[in-house]
């Protein structure tokens, strides 16, 4: 099936850059490409929205911890590291 849109000029010498530089062997394939990205897109929009909707539930059902203990571990962690990384470094010189 045919589809014919209107993308405006702005949009349209971008497809038509993209072929006329050799990205894409005609203009069907830029749009195939860009309908196939807002695919994945939604896909993973889709995926984001529901592992919002079961934090909130778990949240709800008290399956969440405080975010005071969270940061605390979190800042520790990454002391930690910094400190790991500082013990491997050469030794700076001081003037």
């Amino acid at each position: 099936m045919a589809i014919s849109a209107d993308l405006g000029p702005n949009l349209e010498a971008v497809v038509e850059d993209l072929v006329k530089n050799g990205r894409y062997n005609s203009k069907s394939e830029v749009l195939r490409e860009g309908v196939r990205l807002v695919q994945e897109r939604e896909a993973e929009l889709a995926e984001f929205y529901a592992s919002l909707d079961r934090g909130i539930a778990d949240a709800k059902a008290g399956r969440s911890k405080p975010a005071e203990e969270v940061f605390a571990r979190l800042i520790a962690k990454y002391e930690a590291m910094i400190d790991a990384d500082d013990e491997q470094a050469p030794r700076r010189r001081h003037r």
